[in-house]
């Protein structure tokens, strides 16, 4: 296991290094770094990759979070790692990390991949009422409701295992971790941003997802110049879980893409 003190706080992260562009996975709300752990196995052994715990979730401290702690936290472990014209691929709030990672250090990044994710997700009366419900009776008050709007009806009936496994992740992720990334998401809105960010992006989408539906997904490549739009089949809010061998496809798609 690695760490490192970036920005007074202890980030876990894993980085395997070797030749091309590094790819640089960004978690969803409520998981840790292994939701990749598929996508990667089924890329070339050679390829660098660098995942990591944001604040409050797997083993990295809890401490203040803001959309803009949370860029400030990958740009700082991707300078310390000497790491730039990276590939980022987020989902959900890892999505929108990416994109304030892109407009704010450029330099860092060669490609986009965007998954289930906008430029901006929700309203403020809803994160207010999940983050209030949260601080009062806990994440388990509302895990049933989060896996309905993670997974697809098809995976949460033929994968029961390993629905309960992602249940456990889920409820175990720090309390405080959890809202502070809600109050993250609600006070983040990139609209007007996307539309100078000038570099190869594909936006993904998943058919069940009912956190970020494809219009969200549909509404941000449109905001992003010459960006590209695909939607999963039977995919819901996870497509790195429920659909590894597709967000791989498109990683070696933007990886032939950069050339």
């Amino acid at each position: 296991m690695s760490f490192a003190r970036i920005n007074n706080v202890t980030l876990h992260y894993r980085y395997v290094s070797g030749d091309g562009p590094p790819i640089v996975f960004l978690n969803s709300l409520g998981t840790d770094f292994r939701i990749w752990d598929e996508v990667i196995a089924q890329l070339d052994e050679t390829v660098p990759s660098l995942c990591i715990d944001k604040r409050g979730h797997g083993l990295s401290d809890d401490a203040p979070i803001t959309m803009e702690l949370l860029v400030d936290d990958v740009t700082a472990l991707m300078d310390r790692l000497d790491l730039s014209s990276s590939i980022i691929c987020g989902v959900s709030v890892g999505g929108m990390i990416a994109q304030g990672l892109t407009i704010r250090r450029p330099d860092l990044v060669s490609g986009l991949i965007l998954c289930c994710t906008g430029a901006q997700i929700g309203d403020t009366d809803g994160w207010n009422a999940r983050i209030s419900t949260v601080e009062t009776d806990g994440i388990d008050a509302m895990s049933d409701a989060i896996l309905e709007r993670w997974f697809a009806p098809t995976f949460r009936s033929a994968r029961p295992d390993e629905l309960a496994g992602y249940a456990n992740m889920l409820t175990r992720t720090s309390g405080k971790g959890y809202t502070g990334v809600c109050g993250a998401i609600r006070d983040t809105d990139f609209t007007k941003e996307c539309e100078h960010i000038a570099i190869p992006t594909l936006c993904i989408a998943g058919a069940d997802d009912l956190a970020t539906p494809p219009s969200v997904v549909k509404a941000l490549s449109n905001l992003i110049p010459n960006a590209t739009f695909e939607i999963l089949p039977e995919c819901g809010h996870l497509p790195c879980i429920e659909a590894p061998a597709s967000i791989a496809n498109t990683i070696r798609q933007m990886q032939a893409r950069l050339g």
